[in-house]
Order: C-alpha cells, then structure tokens, then sequence
C-alpha cells in the first residue's frame, strides 16, 4: 500500500530549453542584458512624461513585455527541473543562478514599471483613449493600482537584489527539507519500518485500512515534529519579511497585497470567506453520516479521507486519461484536444520519485511555448481528480496562448475556476456510468474534495490571517502558538463531527502555500464555488455556454476579473451568485444522503 506506481511519464521541456547545461541559456541572459540596456536608452524618462504620447507608449509596454517574456524562459525552467528534482545539489545552484541573473535583469528595467506607476493621470488617461492601446488597456491600469505601494528605484533595486538570499532562499530551503525529509514509516500489515517521502507518506491517510492511515499519521506528525525547529523558524522569518514589505509599502493588511493582485477588494473576499464560515454546517452533516457508514464511534483526523470501503482496483493513468478526456471532449470537443496535447506531446510529469517536490501544479510558461503540468501520480482515485484539476490549469493556459505575454495570466481565482470545472466534469461523467455503491462513494468523495477545496482553503486563510497579525503584534510565533491558531481554525469547520487530535496540530507546517503564495489559498474557494455556481448554467446552457466559457478562457488576464466573468453572465460582487454555490453543494450532499439511504439497509462495510 506505500509503494509507488510503477509509472515513467515525465515531461519533454524542450520548448524552453535542451537541459541546464544548454549553452543557449547564457547566450539569452546575455542577449537580454544588451536589450535591456537599448530599453533602459530608449525610455528612461519619457514614461513619466508630460509629452507622453500613446505610440511611444506602445512602443515600450511591448519591448517591455518581449524583454519579460524571454527572461521567464530560464527562470521558469529552472523551475521546473528544480521542482522535478529538488534533491539534486546541481539543479540547487542552477535555479540559484537563474534567479540572480533575473533579478539582474529585473533591476535594469525596473524605471519603466515605476514611471507607468507614477506618470499623470491625464497623461495616462488620455493615451488609453488611443484604440492602439486597447489590448493593452487592463494591463496599464492594473499596474497603476500599485502606485502608492512603490517605492523609489534605489530602494525596489535593493530589495529585488537582496530577495535572491533573503525570502527567496526561505522559500527554497523549505522546499528542499520537505521534500527530501525521509519520514520513517511503520507498516501495520508486515511490521517493517519503511523510509517514505511525502508524497507517498500523504497517500496512506487515504487507505481503506484504518491501521495504514493511523501509522501514516503518526509518522507524519513525528517527522513534522523533528522538522519543527526549521519550519517554524523559517515561517517567522517570512512572516517578518512580510510585515516589513508591507510596511514599507504601505498596506494596511497583511492580506491586501494578494487582494490587489487578484483585483479582488477586501468586501468580496470577505463576502466569500463569511458565507464559508456560515456554511461549516454541511461538512459536519456530511461527517456524521461518514461515521456512520465507517461503523467508526468516533471521526478523527485520520479518518477525513478514508474511503467508504476499500477500492476494487487501483486506477492506472491510461485509465486516468481516457476518463478525462472522455470527460473533457463530452462537453467542449476543443476542450478535449486541448488536453489531449498534454498526453501527445508530453507535457506531463507524473512519475513518482524521491527528491521531486510534493503537490502538483501547472506551469503556463509563455504564450509561444506551451504550459506543463507536474503531479505524482499514485494510482489512486483522486489521482485522476488531480490529473483533471492540472489539466484544466493546462487547457485554459493552452486557450489564453492567443494574448500577448502580458495578458496571457489570469489571477489565481479565475485560474483556479478553470481548474475545479475540469474535475467536475470528470466527476459528472464518472456518477453516470457508476454502480449505486460506486455512486455512495463518488459522492463522497466529490463532497470531501469540495471540503477541502472550499471550507478548508477559507480556513486556512483565516489561520494566515490570524498569524501574520500575531506575528507582528507579538513578535516570534512558537510551534505551540502556530499549533494553536491551525487547530482552532480548522476544528471550526468540522464542528463536533470530526476530531481533530494533537497529530493534527503540526500539519500546518508542510503546507506550501504558507511560505511561497501567502492568501493564496482563498484563491481555491473562489474557484470552486464559480464552478459550483457555473455548472449549472454550463448543463442548461448547452453548446451556447461551452463556447461562453472557452471565451472567456481565452481572453487569460486581458481584462479585470469581475469583466471577465461578465462574458459568463456572472456577477462577483452579488451575494446571490455565491449563494447559489453552496446551493448547489446541499443539492449534492443530499444526493449523497439519498443514495445512503438507499443503500444502508444492505450495507455490509468492507
């Protein structure tokens, strides 16, 4: 039950580069630093201008984003082998120098972005009245939102520079210990002690055998604990990091900055993450009825994903494709191409392996390359949820490639829609062709991925957001204060129907979002209740509504979330709209407690 699948799928990153030692990579920094030069010649000083016109304008928003375009392409694949292979030394120093020359880089064109940031409101206003600019129009305001949170170029340079042996090397340590940590593992059925990575160590807390899942989590409690004294020094570390960027710029919350960059305010984010909270009621109804099921007296934190009788059979990844394509193509054909190109062209890494970073993810890369998606696949059930998750990641990439570079990203709420409507899709597809127990199970499993994609990720911004201000009011955080705040935070939502025990108080600290995207989780919530919401105009919609949706998929990050979902018939800001998705979430829960019923009379738990 701990072994890893047998599985050789890796990605081919040629479109970036042939390997780390490729020489074409000095020879794009090099080229790159002369460009940067000619820029830095060409504009310095005409940006915040009053003779700013809209074709000098365009000139330089374009050379800028060629110039950041071609510099992501080192970066972000040092990234990716580094990500793929966090154990190798090598690939440590690789990233590391990647990342400097970046900063380099990002130093010599900082004066554009400040100029545009600090240029006349009428000078600015009246170059966008220019249709010339009109693909370039979001991307002008969206910077200028940042105006009064910048400081001087000196000052921008210095912190850039600084960033590559400050929270940037924070963020890699804690990378490189959580992912090459051994955690010794028990196993119950043979009694031998086994060294198990995270990845394959997190997989066992969702076996069908209580005494698997009970060893896992004390083997990850134990090995969190001997990891203790790093992580949470290094998240203070970072929290303070964060508090003195957040000073120094201005904002009035640890959380604004995120709230900023999603083009979100701080009303609609708390409108969701309220509704959240007023909702943890279904998670306890749905518990209840799991421990019922499980014939367990009590729920606890090991017994969150224990599935509801043990699996026939593993789920290979042909299986895993088919099903999600299957899924894909059944609503949009070009939806099913789309992520048919990731199998085809192998633009997948799934292979399990020590030293790769755990949890999985979707790199876009650039509009000319092509986006990749990283997972390890496990040959379980939710696997495939995964793999239809990334992949939906992958096809809105794919979609968006039509933008320039600078409106090929989207903000991480709409990135995360498109992500949660892919599994859907392969969960609708699945329940059709499922056996009524198939069906029990389906649903509880949907239901828990919705948890911990909803009321989980909101929990957990509500402990980031406990923390950040702690930190700043108090000083240094223990390990029995971070402890502290996560149990309380994360029982809420469970109520009395699940207990959470004191393993559970050190599963903050593997958490990486913590420590790279701090507030990015709410990004999660956002995402799934669209989709909850969304599919049901998707399913009375028809065709009419799939290619509303690619639409919007393919503008990426050309417009402001809330024009975006315009295209969709969505409001964001309407109270309404988000009730609608935990409407929709009730209707399946009782669909779950329907079939139980059903089912219960005969059920005989395995």
């Amino acid at each position: 039950m701990t072994a890893t699948a047998e599985l050789a799928i890796r990605w081919d990153l040629s479109a970036l580069f042939q390997s780390p030692n490729d020489p074409e990579i000095d020879k794009t920094w090099d080229r790159l630093t002369a460009q940067a030069k000619q820029f830095e010649n060409n504009f310095r000083g005409k940006i915040n201008s009053s003779s700013l016109d809209a074709t000098t304008l365009l000139a330089a928003i374009q050379e800028a984003e060629r110039l950041s375009a071609e510099a992501s392409k080192p970066i972000g694949y040092a990234s990716l082998v580094y990500a793929a292979d966090t154990g190798n030394p090598a690939m440590g120093a690789f990233i590391a120098k990647q990342m400097e020359k970046a900063s380099a880089l990002s130093v010599a064109t900082l004066f554009f972005e400040l100029e545009l940031q600090t240029a006349p409101d009428e000078v600015i206003e009246k170059c966008l009245q220019d249709p010339q600019l009109g693909q370039y129009r979001h991307f002008v305001n969206h910077a200028r939102l940042y105006k009064h949170h910048r400081l001087s170029e000196k000052e921008e340079a210095v912190l850039e520079e600084t960033a590559n042996t400050g929270c940037r090397a924070w963020e890699r340590l804690f990378e490189e210990v959580t992912a090459n940590y051994l955690f010794t593992f028990q196993n119950p059925e043979t009694g031998d002690s086994e060294k198990l990575t995270l990845e394959p160590l997190l997989s066992n807390l969702r076996e069908s055998d209580r005494r698997f899942r009970l060893a896992a989590a004390s083997s990850l409690a134990s090995g969190l604990k001997d990891l203790e004294r790093v992580l949470v020094f290094t998240y203070n570390t970072l929290l303070q990091d964060k508090a003195v960027d957040d000073r120094l710029r201005k904002f009035d919350s640890p959380e604004q900055a995120r709230h900023l960059s999603n083009e979100l305010g701080q009303e609609v984010v708390d409108l969701v993450i309220d509704l959240c909270k007023e909702n943890y009621g279904l998670v306890e109804r749905f518990y209840r009825i799991k421990k019922e099921i499980l014939d367990l007296p009590e729920l606890t934190h090991v017994d969150r994903y224990a599935p509801l009788f043990e699996a026939e059979g593993e789920v290979s990844f042909a299986e895993a494709k088919e099903m999600t394509l299957k899924s894909f193509s059944a609503f949009s054909p070009e939806l099913g191409r789309r992520a048919e190109e990731f199998f085809d062209k192998s633009w997948i890494d799934a292979e399990p392996r020590e030293g790769k970073r755990s949890g999985a993810f979707c790199a876009y890369n650039t509009p000319d390359t092509h986006p990749v998606v990283f997972m390890s696949y496990l040959n379980k059930s939710d696997d495939v949820m995964t793999l239809a998750h990334e992949l939906g990641h992958g096809v809105h990439a794919s979609l968006s490639r039509k933008q320039s570079y600078l409106n090929f990203h989207g903000t991480l709420p709409l990135a995360e829609c498109a992500s949660t409507f892919g599994e859907m899709l392969v969960f609708e597809n699945l329940v059709k062709e499922a056996s009524p127990k198939d069906k029990l199970a389906l649903y509880a499993e949907k239901l828990e991925g919705i948890f911990a994609t909803i009321f989980r990720q909101a929990a957990m911004y509500r402990f980031e957001k406990q923390v950040h201000r702690k930190r700043r009011e108090e000083g240094e955080l223990t390990a029995e204060d971070f402890g502290s705040i996560w149990q309380q935070e994360l029982q809420a939502m469970f109520g009395d129907s699940v207990k959470l025990g004191d393993e559970h108080r050190h599963f903050w600290s593997y958490i990486p979002h913590f420590i790279g995207s701090p507030f990015y989780v709410y990004a999660y919530s956002f995402g799934e209740l669209l989709v909850l919401s969304l599919f049901g105009k998707a399913k009375s919609g028809g065709p009419a509504f799939a290619d509303q949706y690619l639409d919007m998929l393919a503008r990426g990050g050309s417009e402001t979330p809330f024009e975006l979902m315009n295209h969709v018939g969505v409001e964001l800001g309407d109270r309404e709209f988000w009730l609608n998705g935990f409407a929709a979430m009730e209707k399946l829960l009782v669909e779950f407690e329907d079939q139980w019923k059903a089912l219960k009379p005969t059920w005989k738990h395995s």
